[in-house]
């Protein structure tokens, strides 16, 4: 079955998994809370003994952010011209942009630099965006929640099965059975 890079957003890398990080200098114990070299994407990482389980509980994670935010009501900003809800193209993706609470968006106000401007919101249940805003825009769309907070607060939903409507996700096979536009039968990009 294909794989879309985009699944590379929910899984994570086991914090026990070791490759990529360069070897322990000092006789002390490593911290687990330490990050000592690049990140490791997920595809890329040696198995490690813990990996399998450690994949299991970051998706176990993830579902219930997933669950809590389809329940959760957010502020949705509007763009001022058109009234539509604001995005931002990123990677060949349209993100709409949703926040926790106001303060939220007030911090990705002022990093825009527009903090001194009214800014208009509705506030929309985390399913009906999910599950009706994406698949209305037309292209591929997913929801970047709290862009613009500190530390690990934002979160993005990608448009993948599972997140999305099957219509809507990037991963799922035409109708047809055929390879997408710029695909091959394996699912690789053509050049």
């Amino acid at each position: 079955m294909p794989r879309s890079r985009l699944y590379d957003y929910v899984e994570m890398a086991d914090p026990d998994d070791t490759a990529g990080q360069p070897p322990q200098v000092s006789g002390e114990p490593q911290s687990p809370d330490t990050l000592l070299g690049p990140a490791v994407p997920p595809t890329a990482a040696v198995s490690s003994p813990g990996a399998a389980d450690g994949i299991a509980d970051a998706r176990r994670e993830f579902a219930a952010l997933l669950g809590e935010f389809r329940r959760t009501p957010v502020l949705v900003p509007l763009d001022p011209d058109s009234e539509d809800p604001l995005v931002g193209d990123h990677g060949g993706v349209r993100w709409i942009y949703a926040f926790s609470d106001e303060s939220a968006l007030a911090r990705f106000a002022i990093a825009r630099g527009e903090g001194s401007r009214e800014w208009a919101y509705q506030r929309v249940l985390g399913a009906r965006l999910l599950d009706a805003g994406v698949p209305a825009v037309g292209v591929p769309c997913g929801v970047a929640l709290d862009v613009g907070s500190e530390g690990d607060d934002g979160v993005l939903f990608p448009p993948v099965v599972g997140i999305v409507p099957d219509a809507a996700a990037m991963d799922t096979e035409p109708a047809d059975g055929k390879p997408a536009d710029g695909e091959t039968a394996d699912g690789e990009e053509r050049r």
